[in-house]
């Protein structure tokens, strides 16, 4: 637990040198994330997936959180608008991108977007943190591949708004989850890739 933090803490810290860079913010925060949750045991043999784990850690997260409900104050009172906003844009979402390359099955991706949408207003409602937190992350993901993977151009007009508010989300929550985590250092919070090896 302690390397996990002290890596996320050094990536949260190296975002916070960016400046206007909203870009290179969004991939050192999203760095930090990978450096809290991510788990080796996950990416050998059979896999549970990324999505999955992200899953267990927001489950575990929200569990340590329920007396001081520090990432549902976060969520309803501090980034309810930009979050909704991030819901609402479907350029980050990632069925929109399989039917635009062509993908079949996909035909339907408003449906499934307005579906998604609601049911995200639903947990958003019902003060559902993992799952509002799973939505959100989709989203985040697709971000993140658009700029880690070369979709997207360096400071673009394009996607400024969801890059700014995927950025501003992140900066909030990664120190919460830290947070959560150190004081819950007895918590399995899983082998981080990499360990420290003489």
């Amino acid at each position: 637990m302690g390397l996990r933090v002290h890596r996320a803490i050094s990536w949260i810290g190296r975002a916070e040198q960016c400046g206007n860079d909203e870009d290179a913010r969004f991939i050192f925060l999203w760095i930090s994330f990978n450096a809290a949750y991510a788990d080796e045991t996950d990416f050998q043999g059979t896999t549970i997936g990324e999505r999955a784990t992200f899953i267990n850690f927001f489950n575990r997260l929200t569990q340590h959180d329920m007396k001081e409900k520090t990432i549902y104050t976060a969520l309803w009172h501090r980034f309810s608008g930009p979050i909704r906003t991030l819901m609402n844009n479907h350029y980050i979402f990632h069925q929109f991108w399989q039917h635009q390359n062509g993908m079949e099955g996909f035909e339907n991706w408003e449906e499934t977007f307005q579906t998604s949408t609601r049911s995200f207003q639903q947990a958003f409602q019902d003060g559902n943190v993992p799952k509002v937190l799973r939505f959100v992350f989709d989203r985040l993901y697709v971000l993140r591949n658009q700029l880690v993977h070369g979709g997207a151009t360096w400071n673009s007009s394009i996607n400024r708004h969801q890059v700014r508010d995927g950025a501003a989300i992140l900066a909030f929550l990664m120190p919460l989850f830290v947070q959560i985590m150190m004081a819950n250092p007895h918590e399995d919070w899983g082998r981080p890739f990499y360990p420290v090896v003489d």
